[in-house]
Order: structure tokens, then sequence, then C-alpha cells
């Protein structure tokens, strides 16, 4: 019985670590490293809080060690997938009825959990099997995933104490029902935060989940799923099913009770999803929520009055941390002829200073690519790039696929702003760069928004105010996340909701009350303390 009003503790961002030579931190860190990589882990599927091992498995490797295996996960098969779904409808009435404040105190301590105890293992796990550094994986698998759980918890709130008003005599008032149904949560390898966003977030709101893990992302999944349970968080409430994606598309997303998608992935492949919700529309109880973000060709944009070291910091870093396997990753760059022979021998110097290698050696700031197939289309935009007469490769362009999928960061010069890896999505440590004219500015600012289909983020440097005014509003459509003098990566929760438009994906703005929302099916209740006892109105008597 709630006896109280209750306001959730006030969210605040997750410092991040900097793992500094000597820290504690590092050395506690490295010494996790070190345990998982010689730990081998069976990694079950999670329906109804029970481990499932079906036999039917697939090895977990390093992407930077692809010789060296974590472990193995074990797939479901159609038959499992039906069990996972009556596991998250058997969960759902209990859920539902728990007061909100219970639901929420589950992932505040999962936020608390993460931001101590679970930090290390969260961390090296994202590192060893999603080839990230320490700083992209604490920024990722810790900082941002923390934030999520706490920030969302507060949006919550604030979205329940959005109220209608009374007339005398009347008590209206507003509450906020889960999805009639259960959701389901397809997440992508690049992010943990993400994955457990994805998953975390319509649970909050009341709703049961099957959470289908990017198969090369199922290792930090599995501890993600440790640390749910030991904050609490009810058996079938979040179900973890590794699963072929047909079965998945035929068993879950063809089930009369599926309510809604919350998809992080390819433009590609959240068109299939949504051509086969289209075609199973008449088969579901209520019409589902998609909500999805997907690819983006990100772009810089730079000015003739942007500070040059500035700008090439931002290029560096936003195209080439993590290996440009950020949907927000700087792709496309726009350089005006004035500021080019400066800004290629900076850009030049700072990546003769980049070293890559394995994880585990923390002076490498590139790791490898995710696997095989990213490596082979990877390379194929550079082998292409240095064949074409309308490009060149002024920098890196080498791989080595041998011991791990290692790919240098290129820098490819194009003179064509129309040219293929100008305008099509790489997801790969890949940046391309067109040089135009400076009095062309206002024109290339028109290029810029219409040569790409997508629409997620975009930077402009510049310290000409005018120049910025111009850009901002040319640039409007071009970017759901919009930086000036900053790099195009990076966004905060509770500080820059993230996600965009047009081939980007729904823009319901992950790490904001605006997704939440989607994960809400609102009722209003109307209560009349006075009501008539007879229909007749006064128009209608005799005078």
């Amino acid at each position: 019985m709630t006896t109280g009003l209750h306001s959730t503790p006030a969210p605040r961002n997750e410092p991040v670590r900097a793992y500094a030579p000597e820290s504690p931190e590092r050395v506690h860190l490295k010494n996790r490293l070190e345990e998982l990589y010689q730990t081998w882990q069976d990694v079950p599927a999670v329906v109804a809080g029970r481990p499932v091992r079906t036999g039917r498995t697939s090895e977990i490797v390093c992407p930077h060690e692809h010789g060296h295996a974590l472990g193995q996960v074990h797939k479901l098969a159609a038959r499992d997938l039906v069990r996972a779904v009556e596991a998250a409808q058997a969960a759902r009435a209990g859920w539902i009825r728990l007061p909100f404040e219970q639901r929420a105190s589950v992932f505040l301590k999962a936020a608390e959990l993460l931001a101590g105890p679970w930090r290390d293992t969260l961390n090296a796990a994202t590192m060893l099997s999603q080839s990230k550094n320490a700083y992209q994986a604490e920024i990722d698998a810790a900082a941002e995933l923390i934030d999520f759980l706490r920030f969302n918890v507060a949006y919550a709130e604030q979205l329940m104490r959005i109220q209608p008003a009374s007339a005398p005599g009347v008590w209206n008032r507003m509450e906020l029902r889960p999805l009639d149904g259960f959701v389901v949560a397809i997440s992508p390898f690049n992010f943990t935060s993400i994955a457990g966003n994805l998953a975390c977030a319509p649970a909050l709101m009341g709703n049961t989940v099957i959470w289908k893990p990017a198969s090369n992302a199922v290792y930090p999944a599995h501890f993600l799923m440790q640390l749910l349970a030991e904050a609490g968080l009810p058996p079938g409430v979040i179900n973890l099913t590794p699963a072929d994606g047909k079965d998945v598309s035929e068993v879950v997303l063809g089930h009369e009770d599926f309510a809604g998608l919350h998809f992080t992935g390819s433009s590609a492949t959240f068109t299939r999803l949504w051509q086969t919700l289209a075609t199973n529309l008449p088969r579901y109880k209520r019409y589902p929520r998609i909500v999805g973000e997907t690819g983006g060709k990100d772009f810089v944009f730079v000015h003739p009055s942007a500070h040059l070291e500035h700008t090439v910091s931002a290029m560096v870093r936003g195209a080439f941390e993590y290996q440009g396997q950020k949907c927000s990753a700087a792709s496309r760059a726009y350089v005006p002829e004035s500021a080019w022979p400066a800004i290629e021998d900076h850009l030049r110097a700072q990546l003769a200073r980049i070293r890559m290698g394995d994880v585990r050696d923390f002076s490498n700031f590139v790791n490898a690519v995710i696997d095989r197939p990213a490596y082979d289309r990877i390379m194929g935009y550079i082998q292409h790039a240095r064949a074409a007469s309308e490009a060149d490769i002024i920098a890196g362009g080498r791989g080595d696929p041998h011991t791990g999928y290692f790919i240098e960061p290129t820098v490819v010069l194009a003179r064509d702003p129309h040219y293929r890896s100008m305008v099509e999505e790489i997801f790969g440590p890949v940046l391309t760069i067109h040089v135009y004219p400076d009095r062309a500015y206002s024109e290339t600012l028109a290029l810029c928004r219409d040569s790409s289909p997508y629409g997620l983020t975009g930077s402009l440097f510049a310290t000409d105010r005018m120049a910025i005014d111009e850009g901002s509003r040319a640039l409007r459509e071009a970017a759901g996340n919009f930086y000036i003098n900053d790099k195009p990566t990076g966004a905060v929760v509770g500080q820059q909701p993230f996600g965009g438009s047009r081939a980007s994906g729904t823009n319901d703005k992950a790490g904001s009350p605006f997704n939440l929302l989607r994960w809400s099916s609102p009722r209003t209740i109307k209560e009349n303390f006075l009501p008539p006892d007879d229909f007749a109105y006064p128009f209608g008597r005799e005078p």
C-alpha cells in the first residue's frame, strides 16, 4: 500500500574515470581484464530468470585476437523463443502491479551496482568482446549506462507528474500504463549502454521484454543480466534471447501479443523489420510502437574562420575513436581551400601518433573492427578509393586480419563531393574529406544537407557568428544532434538526448522523456463528485 508521494533521487551524470598510469582504477581494471581473458565463459540464454543451455553454440572471440575464445553462447531455437514469449507474458501481471517506486528501485540499485562492484566487469567484458579501449568502454558500459538508469527514473517521474486540469466538482487524472503486450529489444554490437537501455527503458515503464542482443555482443549482456538479477529484477521481466534473426522475426515479431519494437542497428535491417511488422499487422491485437535509431553519414563542416587545431582534434576523435564504429562517428568532412593545407598538416601529425593493437595495452588508441565481414566491407571502400580517379588515400589505408581485424585510421580526399565514401555509411575508421572553395560556403552547406539520406549527427566549426547562424539553419534537417565547435560523437544522457530522423531513425531521443513516453499507454480518468440526476439540460425547459 502506498502511503506517500515519493520523489525520485535527483539524477547526476556518473563521473568518467581516467585510468591514468599508477591509478587504483587502472590496476583494478587491468586485473579484471586478465581474469576474464583467462576464464572461459559458458554463456546461456536467460528465460524466466533461469539459464537456458541449448547446445546450439557459437564461439565468443576477441576481435583484436580472434584466435582467442572468451567462451561460447547458447542460441535459442524457435521453440525456445515461444517459451521466452510465454515467460514475458507470465511475468507481466506481477510487474505491472508493482508500484512505480518499487520498479524504479530495481534500476536505481542496478546503477549503483554498476558504479561500484560491477564496473570493472562490464568494462572489461566490453573491451574484450567488442575491442574497445579503456576510455571508450568507460564512457559506454559504465558512465552512459549508469546515466540511462538514473535519468530514466527521474524522467518517468516527470511524465507521471503531467496531470490534466480539473473543473469544479470533477477530479481528472492521468496514469501511464505499460503497453498491452510485450516489447522486443534488438540491440547492436557497438554500445553496451544502448543495449542495456533498449531493454531497461521499456521495463521501467512496466513492460516485459524479449531482448535479442547482437551475436557478437552477448558477452557483456550476460554479465548485465547477472547485475540486474542482483538488483532485484523479477524473473521474466527481461529475457535474454540470443537467436537467429529469422526465428525472432517469425516467432516473436509474429506473435499476436507483440506490442513494441525498440531497435538500434542498420537502416537496412530496420526497414526489413518494419516491413515484417506491416505484413503481420492484421494478426496483432494492437498497433505496435516502433522506435528505431539506425545509421548515419555524420559530418564535420569547417568554415574558413574555424580554429584549426580544435577542428583537427575533433576530426581525429570523431572519426577514429572506437574505429569509427559509432552511428555518430565523423565519416565525411567539408573543408575550405584556405584552411586545407594547415588542416592536412595537423591531421597527418596527429594520425602519426596513433597506436593500434590489443585493448589490454592501454597505449593503443585504436583497436580492431568487430569481425571479418566488417573488415572486408570497410577494406572494400578503401580499395575502391585506391583505384578511383576521383579520390586519393592521403593517410592510412592498410589492414591486417591475421591476428585481429585491424584497419589503420584512413583519410580519403574526394574531389567529387558525391564520391561513394562521401555519401555511403561505412561504419569503420574511414574519414572522407572534400575541399570546397571558400566563396561557396552557402552552396556547400546545401550539398552537405542534401547529399546524404541520413540525419543523425554533425558538427560545424567556425568562429564567425554569422557563419554559425547560417550553418545552423542550413543544416537543421541534416542532424538530430548538432554540435558547434565540437566533435559529432559523445552525446551525454541528460545533456544531449540522442537520435536522428530521415534514414537515421524515428528520432525518439534516447536518454529523454520522449523515449519513455513511447513505452507507455496513457489513460485519462474522470471522477465526477456530483453527477446529474436527470438527462435534461436547462436549454430545454419551457419558459
